[in-house]
């Protein structure tokens, strides 16, 4: 990693750019659609537009596949380079939790077997 991929703590870069140059989503126009879509939450509050600007020490929780992650943010990096060089821009601070585990068990108010209507 270069020393110039750190930056200093008072740099940004647009949130979507940078889960496309973490590799934590395929397309930055996919990046672009889950934070519209409030898919996406940096340091707790959820996104809604992806302009929004994330920090070195931020931490965000976002959909990958079938599963949620929660990541630090490390460094901004300056480009979509190889696995290898976007790993070293976050860190994992949660196991990645399964989407369905999240979703609440589901029980109908009335059950179809239910007469008492």
């Amino acid at each position: 990693m270069n020393p110039g991929d750190r930056r200093s703590a008072g740099a940004s870069r647009r949130l979507d750019q940078w889960l496309w140059f973490a590799r934590l989503v395929k397309t930055r126009s996919l990046a672009a659609r889950l934070c519209m879509a409030g898919a996406v939450s940096l340091n707790r509050s959820p996104v809604r537009k992806p302009n929004q600007m994330v920090r070195i020490g931020d931490v965000v929780v976002t959909p990958q596949g079938a599963f949620q992650r929660t990541v630090r943010v490390l460094a901004l990096g300056t480009r979509r380079g190889p696995a290898s060089e976007a790993r070293v821009l976050y860190e994992e601070i949660a196991a990645p939790v399964r989407l369905a585990d999240l979703a609440p068990a589901w029980e109908p108010l009335l059950s179809e077997d239910d007469d008492t209507a």
